[in-house]
Order: C-alpha cells, then structure tokens, then sequence
C-alpha cells in the first residue's frame, strides 16, 4: 500500500541553462542544453515521493497566470494531488533562471511575488484519513508549520526541509520530528562551516532527529551524543539541481514506510545520488525501482519494507 504523505511550501517553474562555465562576463553566452521544468523545494520533494511509490498532496499557493497553470499540470503529471495547489488572482508564479556548469554545480536566479498570501486558513485543520508523514520547506513557513501541528497532534513524522534559517516562525524547528539542513542553512544559524562543528553548535530536543547535507561529503547527523557521518556516493555529477529536495522526498518516503532514520538516510542519498546524474534539476528525480538497483551495484543491501 502506497504511504500517504502531505507536502506544504514553494512550487516554481524553472528555466534551467546547461554551459560549459558560469559567465564571468557581461555578454551573450550560448547553453548546451536546456529545459523547461517544475522546480521548488517542496514541489521537488513531491516529485520525487510520488516517482518512490508515495500518495502525495502538495500545498502551494501560485499566481493565476499561464505560468502557475503550467505548474499544476505538470504536477499533474506526476501523478501529485494538486487540489492543495491555490491559484490567485492578479498575483505571479514563481520561477527561476538557473544556469549549471559542466561540473554540475548550479547558479540560480528566483522570483517569488512578494504578494502572494502566505495564510494558511485555507488548509485542512486536520490530517486525513491515513496520512504517514507530512513534509515541509522554509520557503513558506507558515504552511510547513501548520501540518507540522497537525502531525504532532497524530503523532506522525514531520520532516523539515531547512534550506535556511526559519526566521519567519521559528517554531518550525521545534514541531518538526526530522530536520535535514543544508550547510548553508545550518551554517547561517550557528557559524560554522564546518558541518560537525555547526551540528554540535545546534541544540534542540532530544527526540528530533537532526542532519545535515553537504553535497559531495555527504551527510552528517546527531545520534547518541556524537555526530556520524553517512558519505555521499561517489559519482560524476551532471546536475545538483534539485538534489537536497529529491534527498529530503526519498527520506521521507522511507519515514512513512517505517523505515529507520539510518535505512532512510542511505535510501535518499542514493536517489539524489541519480539525480545528481541527469540534466534537467528535478527531471532526473529516480523512480523506486533505480534506487534498489544503485543501493545493489554499490554493495548495499536495500531494505525495502513498507510497514
């Protein structure tokens, strides 16, 4: 039985740019490749849950534009609940102009209306029937921490994709079960660069499990008083474009199955691993079955119980 899994922030539509080197210089420069696509961080994680074998409904508010109805259908696509997908009047999508190198890595220019209605009275003001985990991002806090209140109620996972300080609702981090940083994120809030420096500067409760990705290093997280380390798998990297987001997805598909946070862990970094080997940001998001495959060819043995 599918895992039924809840999913609140940004959905973007992204114009993504592959070059041999980022542009040093104003003047024309002329891409190798290029896509048209869905991006956002929790829209990315919902691709990626719905690709694993998850029953996603994502929530995002769009602008009522030709963009926002590109989005929706795409998602669409995917085989995502959009009914949580509000459109509104007179207000813009977001989107993105990304540009990624030949190395993989990825420079990104993003417009959000600053307009758009960051309320959350329109979401469900209880979980439904059968959900197992819900996911959020930073992007809109507001939402994250609303099904964050819900899950605690249920006594169900809630996984925080903290790709920056929460600074608006600060709370956020004390609702969600699960917190997978960004360096970047974790780096903002304690200091530190150094990611098992910035993990032992970070406090929270005893109960929340706490990581933190770092690209091609890999993941690092609190357990038993220490910080552990789970290293990335070595690959040639076409696109990190969306990898943190199609992390956080895979973990929390695992989440929800019943998996262990260590199962879950190794789960995600294989799945953004693969995406890591395909142009295109979330485009390259694996499906369940390239996932196992990875895991095998790498000499792991995959868990794959669904609870």
């Amino acid at each position: 039985m599918k895992p039924r899994i809840l999913c609140a922030g940004i959905a973007t539509l992204d114009y993504v740019y592959q070059v041999d080197e980022m542009p040093t210089r104003l003047e024309k420069y002329r891409a190798r490749d290029f896509r048209i696509t869905t991006g956002g961080t929790a829209a990315n994680a919902a691709v990626a849950m719905a690709r694993l074998g998850a029953d996603v409904q994502l929530f995002a508010s769009l602008g009522d534009d030709a963009v926002g109805d590109g989005i929706v259908t795409a998602l669409r696509t995917e085989g995502i609940d959009c009914s949580g997908l509000r459109q509104v009047p007179g207000r813009a999508s977001p989107v993105s102009a990304i540009i990624v190198d030949r190395a993989g890595e990825r420079m990104i220019v993003s417009y959000a209306d600053p307009l758009l209605p960051r309320d959350t009275e329109w979401l469900p003001d209880r979980l439904p029937e059968g959900v197992k985990a819900v996911l959020g991002d930073t992007r809109w806090q507001e939402g994250s921490a609303h099904l964050f209140k819900l899950a605690r109620e249920a006594g169900i996972p809630a996984v925080l994709d903290a790709d920056r300080e929460p600074e608006r609702v600060p709370e956020l981090l004390t609702l969600a079960t699960h917190i997978a940083f960004s360096m970047q994120g974790l780096r903002d809030i304690t200091g530190h660069s150094d990611a098992r420096r910035a993990l032992e500067a970070f406090t929270l409760d005893d109960n929340v499990w706490l990581g933190v990705t770092n690209g091609g290093e890999g993941l690092f997280y609190w357990s038993g008083g220490a910080v552990h380390h789970l290293p990335a798998f070595e690959i040639q990297p076409v696109d990190t474009l969306g990898a943190g987001d199609i992390w956080h997805g895979a973990f929390a598909v695992r989440i929800a199955e019943g998996a262990s946070t260590y199962d879950a862990a190794r789960f995600a970094t294989a799945a953004a691993a693969l995406k890591c080997q395909h142009f295109g940001g979330r485009d390259g998001a694996p499906n369940r079955a390239q996932v196992l495959d990875f895991l095998r060819a790498h000499g792991a043995q995959p868990q794959d119980h669904v609870a």
